[in-house]
């Protein structure tokens, strides 16, 4: 799995890299087929951007932005964002076949 960490309009430092991380790759824990996370923080006047996608298997990305004056604050809501919504599709993958 290959997580890229990136900033834009701003240098992204080694803690915040270590820390962004270290919490997105425990995404691969809710949903299995996780090939690719991408990080892009964005610099917005007193502001920051965070965008995180995750790509798997057989399946759109999923995409989760948050908008936040505290950087680290914004990777932690984006990696619960993004647990939600793995586990719901992991969710409606294993139970497709009862929903006739």
């Amino acid at each position: 799995m290959e997580i890229t960490v990136t900033g834009r309009h701003m240098e992204i430092t080694e803690p915040i890299r270590q820390y962004a991380q270290e919490k997105v790759g425990k995404l691969p824990r809710y949903f299995d087929r996780v090939q690719a996370i991408d990080v892009i923080a964005v610099k917005v006047d007193r502001n920051h951007e965070l965008e995180v996608i995750v790509r798997a298997e057989k399946t759109d990305p999923f995409i989760c932005r948050i908008t936040g004056p505290d950087l680290y604050a914004c990777i932690d809501e984006a990696v619960n964002k993004l647990e939600r919504q793995l586990t719901d599709h992991k969710d409606k993958l294993r139970n497709r076949k009862h929903n006739v």
